[in-house]
């Protein structure tokens, strides 16, 4: 028996390891995906006032602060039980689809660009951002002004780039002036023309990716994500959705408030991700994915013309639902053309100026539930609260923790198609860690334990011989 082990994962964002076990003959018979930090935001955050939460969850990631604050404020505007302005949720539209944007060019550009523009069998030395740069600059250049244009729409917004407290149970604290406003549409086309170009070029180099396009995840699961009443993609707000591999509707439009009881939370023994499924099919037929390619999966339109016509030819080409996970990166560039026509969209509405933006009051429910859909899928904050406002229990289930089972199930996949024991190649590693960086994970955001972590301590010798075990399963 051989063991080989990809520690660290490369390119993503936090901690992961990755374990193949092959056979004598040479072939891989397990696989397993372990993510080996834990955060504790549930249990740290008790006692804490619920207003506070907003500030405190969306330190869990640096990348994805905006998607947090806002399920947090969500949730904390139905313990507050109130409806925030109109313009209040313009506003925060707006900052989710910058968001949305920055977040994408980040994981398009600068995490997985390297696998698609130098080659997964490219020297593992320049394969990387800097190799990008140097081989691609015009590419490298796009990728750097879409991510920038996507952070200053949020400082703009919100005075920070990161880590912003614009957004409050409420609403949000500031308005838009009408200048800022304009400097924003001004922009937008610069965008949308990069957006445009880097979804023509990654279409183009499509035929060169057949094989991994066959096998990079492609089994069947069912899909999540948020939609409107007309059947639209939605990212701020919506019902949620479950549609099956075969593209039928399962549940449709189930409010925050019904989430559990259709997504079960359970714990693997590889790993402190917990890994959610749906509940009424158990574990393992309840497997389902969520994100760009569930999301573009799940919905029946965008809602904008660019990113229609572009979601219609993604399905002619790979059918609906499109099931490989190497789409995931496709979709990621159509969500962007989706995100800048939504922007342009809420900017062009004179009502976004408006200055009543904050709805205030306190205690009304001992409950709440907000959920959005982060860049990575469908994020939930789930808080109650005693009479005071005080948090007594928090639920998080992040969008990488949606994904644990379908990560998990790629990799094996990808591993037993590519890895060949008699012929070890560093591409054949770099495709299944490539397969992995598809779902764009954010391990920092999702370590997030439901109950009792399984647990596995070893005792090893100076040899590195295992002399005792002890484990909680």
């Amino acid at each position: 028996m051989k063991r080989i082990t990809i520690d660290p994962v490369s390119r993503i964002e936090g901690h992961a390891k990755i374990v193949i076990l092959m056979n004598d003959e040479g072939r891989v018979t397990n696989t397993e995906f372990h993510v080996t930090q834990v955060r504790g935001f549930e249990k740290f955050t008790e006692g804490r006032p619920y207003y506070e939460m907003p500030g405190i969850t969306s330190r869990i990631c640096g990348i994805c602060p905006v998607s947090h604050m806002l399920a947090s404020s969500k949730a904390c505007d139905q313990i507050m039980a109130v409806r925030i302005p109109p313009a209040a949720k313009k506003l925060r539209e707006l900052l989710h689809c910058a968001q949305t944007v920055q977040s994408h060019a980040l994981s398009f550009f600068y995490l997985s660009s390297p696998d698609l523009l130098l080659g997964m069998d490219s020297d593992p030395a320049t394969r990387n951002v800097l190799g990008v740069i140097a081989a691609h600059p015009e590419i490298a250049r796009d990728g750097i002004e879409l991510r920038k244009f996507g952070l200053q729409v949020i400082e703009g917004l919100g005075d920070e780039r990161v880590h912003s407290s614009w957004v409050v149970p409420g609403g949000v604290e500031i308005p838009l002036s009408s200048a800022t406003r304009d400097r924003f549409l001004a922009e937008i086309p610069a965008a949308k023309a990069i957006a445009d170009r880097t979804l023509q070029f990654f279409k183009g180099a499509l035929d060169n990716y057949k094989e991994e396009i066959s096998n990079f995840g492609n089994a069947p699961s069912m899909y999540a994500g948020l939609v409107d009443a007309k059947g639209n993609l939605q990212l701020y707000d919506g019902g949620l959705r479950f549609r099956d591999a075969k593209g039928k509707i399962v549940e449709d439009h189930i409010a925050s408030e019904d989430y559990a009881t259709y997504i079960g939370e359970a714990s693997l023994r590889e790993s402190y991700l917990k890994a959610p499924y749906f509940m009424p099919k158990g574990p393992v037929d309840g497997v389902y994915r969520v994100g760009p390619l569930a999301r573009l999966n799940v919905a029946d339109a965008c809602g904008f013309p660019k990113s229609d016509a572009e979601l219609k030819e993604f399905h002619e080409r790979f059918g609906a639902p499109a099931p490989s996970s190497f789409l995931f990166h496709y979709a990621r560039l159509i969500e962007i053309v989706y995100a800048l026509e939504k922007m342009e969209t809420l900017l062009a509405d004179p009502g976004i100026l408006e200055t009543h933006i904050r709805a205030t009051a306190g205690v009304n429910s001992l409950e709440g539930v907000g959920i959005i859909e982060a860049p990575r899928g469908v994020l939930i904050h789930h808080y109650k609260v005693n009479d005071d406002g005080a948090i007594v229990w928090a639920n998080l289930i992040v969008a990488t923790g949606h994904n644990n089972f379908a990560i998990g199930r790629s990799v094996q996949q990808v591993a037993e198609h590519f890895v060949k024991g008699d012929k070890l190649q560093e591409g054949m590693l770099n495709r299944v860690s490539a397969v992995v960086r598809a779902y764009d994970p954010c391990l920092s955001c999702s370590t997030h334990a439901a109950g009792e972590i399984p647990l596995r301590i070893q005792l090893k010798n100076g040899n590195g011989e295992v002399v005792d075990e002890i484990s909680r399963s």
